[in-house]
């Protein structure tokens, strides 16, 4: 961070100066007047009152108001809306704001790499283990799960769903056979890392083709479900982003259920030992709670109509 300081005032020339100050006399002193000097009091108290209110409204000293910690996510769920529902039962609990990097899980991993946040929620297992073998996390902890969906049109043009099958692999195999649009996010995100192992599993290496047919985002979910939803394109999302996504057009869900499917969400604390700076008690206090009853019981209670974005995963 660059070191911001108020710049030095340069001093004046006498030629700046009013000429009563370049006199040699004593200035003249004028007495104030009492209405003067009582309304300046009661200008005084006003301010002060003014303060003493402030500080009672927030009903926390300054030095509290400073208690927050940086948490690197993922566009999934900020974007779901699962932490405006959840982040805010934290901080009632623990007085501890959260302050949320909303990313790619590659992206938050590499933020939380250089230090610059204090505790990671992802969904990438194989890219989080690898955070913590290198030492830049402590253990990481299961907090909950969802699934993913391939969203397509609803005519399923490519017929990636058709006959009511759950193989994703040959889904893809499908689509890219019809030569249908199909939206990457293209971010490095967990969602992306998901997709680009069942490309490969249905042995079809797509970001390599560059055609016209294959498009990449390179953003979040929401955003590349509106790319989808303009396109009438396939693309693969997260199922609670898709529930409360609202601009679906002719999208719905063609294929559900494969095991493969299964998408894993797990906190890691930033590890004090390679980053000195991070508030690692803090950061662990929010990962012992979001694996606790109450933090399991808050993922729980968040439904959008009635049906829940994300189910309580903590293990014992």
């Amino acid at each position: 961070m660059s070191d911001c300081r108020f710049p030095h005032p340069r001093p004046l020339s006498s030629a700046a100066l009013p000429a009563a100050a370049l006199s040699d006399r004593a200035p003249s002193v004028h007495p104030v007047p009492a209405a003067a000097r009582q309304a300046r009091r009661l200008l005084a108290r006003g301010l002060l009152g003014l303060l003493l209110a402030a500080t009672a409204l927030t009903g926390l000293p300054a030095g509290a108001q400073e208690r927050f910690i940086v948490m690197a996510s993922t566009t999934s769920t900020e974007q779901s809306g699962l932490f405006g529902h959840l982040l805010p039962i934290f901080t009632r609990e623990t007085g501890i704001a959260v302050r949320v990097v909303a990313q790619g899980t590659g992206q938050a991993l590499a933020t939380a790499r250089r230090g610059d946040a204090d505790v990671v929620f992802v969904h990438d297992r194989e890219a989080e283990d690898k955070f913590v073998a290198d030492g830049f996390g402590l253990p990481r902890r299961d907090v909950m799960y969802n699934d993913f969906v391939l969203i397509g049109p609803a005519s399923d043009p490519a017929t990636a769903g058709a006959g009511g099958h759950r193989d994703v692999v040959l889904a893809l195999q499908r689509i890219a056979a019809a030569r249908q649009p199909f939206v990457s996010r293209g971010d490095r995100s967990g969602t992306h890392a998901a997709e680009l192992r069942y490309w490969k599993a249905a042995g079809i290496d797509a970001p390599s083709f560059k055609t016209a047919w294959y498009k990449e985002s390179g953003s979040g979910m929401g955003p590349t479900l509106n790319i989808a939803s303009s396109l009438n394109a396939y693309t693969l999302a997260d199922r609670g982003t898709w529930l409360s996504f609202r601009n679906r057009g002719e999208l719905a869900v063609v294929l559900q259920g494969d095991p493969r499917l299964f998408n894993p969400y797990g906190v890691i604390v930033v590890d004090p030992a390679r980053h000195p700076h991070v508030k690692a008690a803090m950061a662990q206090r929010f990962a012992d709670w979001i694996v606790s009853p109450a933090g399991q019981k808050a993922i729980a209670d968040y439904r959008i109509g009635g049906e829940p974005l994300f189910f309580p995963h903590a293990r014992p």
